[in-house]
């Protein structure tokens, strides 16, 4: 996938381009539906498929800091969008002084002339423009006049028993309560953090029998406290493991914590990145009359993991 981080940085239109355009937070079964049509659509054509999306995330702008926690930063969105097949991507970075350019001006100036859409997909909701007062109708009278064609997808409903569609917001409010399970079917995989292994406090090993990797998180979204059955991805493989979030309320600490224990492994793992997929929710955090007890209900947790993570 070529990654084009600048419009300035596009020297010459793209051969038949096929193109669709959003903030892709998540990179949910929604986007890779579009992106998929774009995919389909290019290859009919001996085109070139295209997605753009926007750095850092438009509300961050418009709004500053009255903003939820993103599903997925930036590198793991472009490497999401790179797993589609996706031809090109580009990541415009957006300022109030786009965000102030007009439908028109968006539509021929950038997307026709500067990129060469051939043809435009995008969801039921899409807007754009000033105050977004691009809409749908708007982008097909333009289209109209200049032959290029605009495909609009339907939204993907969460399931077969409801019309309520996936969104990222929805998605969002999931993890933050734990549900990630059912976050899995929206997302069309494992919501995952990624973060570096730090020190931590030195007493799982130690006191509870259960060596655990601190992790210093880089992701914003982070599920609700409690323990869960995970996979962890390391540079030394993959395996399953049991992750608590939260306080540690057995211990008084009131210092929020991530921290994964990793079955059957034994390496120092320390300033590494690692990646943790959230599987199934186990139980809350509870706070225990005593370490004997903790450790008793982390052997139990385990138990449930390795059940689950069959």
């Amino acid at each position: 996938m070529q990654l084009i981080e600048r419009l300035e940085d596009i020297k010459s239109s793209f051969k038949n381009a096929v193109i669709t355009i959003g903030n892709f937070d998540g990179v949910h079964i929604g986007h890779q539906v579009l992106l998929h049509e774009v995919i389909e659509k290019a290859d009919a054509i001996d085109g070139t498929s295209i997605a753009m999306t926007f750095e850092p995330h438009p509300i961050r702008v418009l709004k500053q800091n009255n903003h939820p926690p993103l599903i997925t930063l930036y590198d793991q969105k472009v490497e999401l969008i790179e797993k589609s097949g996706i031809d090109v991507l580009i990541v415009v970075p957006f300022t109030k002084e786009f965000a102030a350019i007009k439908a028109k001006e968006y539509v021929l100036d950038i997307l026709i002339k500067r990129i060469g859409a051939q043809v435009i997909v995008v969801g039921e909701d899409y807007t754009f423009g000033k105050n977004r007062e691009g809409n749908i109708n708007l982008l097909r009278s333009y289209a109209e006049a200049l032959d290029i064609q605009v495909e609009v997808v339907d939204w993907i409903p969460i399931s077969k028993k409801s019309a309520d569609r996936i969104s990222s917001t929805r998605i969002r409010n999931l993890v933050m309560d734990g549900r990630v399970h059912d976050a899995h079917k929206l997302l069309g995989r494992h919501y995952q953090i990624k973060g570096e292994v730090v020190t931590g406090r030195n007493r799982g090993g130690k006191l509870l029998g259960f060596p655990t990797a601190n992790i210093n998180l880089h992701d914003e979204l982070c599920p609700k406290p409690g323990v869960y059955g995970v996979t962890v991805e390391s540079m030394d493989g993959y395996y399953k493991g049991v992750a608590n979030i939260g306080y540690s309320p057995t211990f008084d600490d009131h210092e929020f914590t991530v921290e994964a224990h990793i079955l059957d492994f034994d390496k120092d793992i320390y300033g590494q990145d690692i990646r943790v997929n959230f599987i199934q929710r186990i139980r809350d955090e509870i706070k225990f009359s005593s370490i004997d007890e903790l450790s008793d209900q982390i052997t139990k947790d385990v138990a449930f993991a390795r059940r689950v993570l069959k």
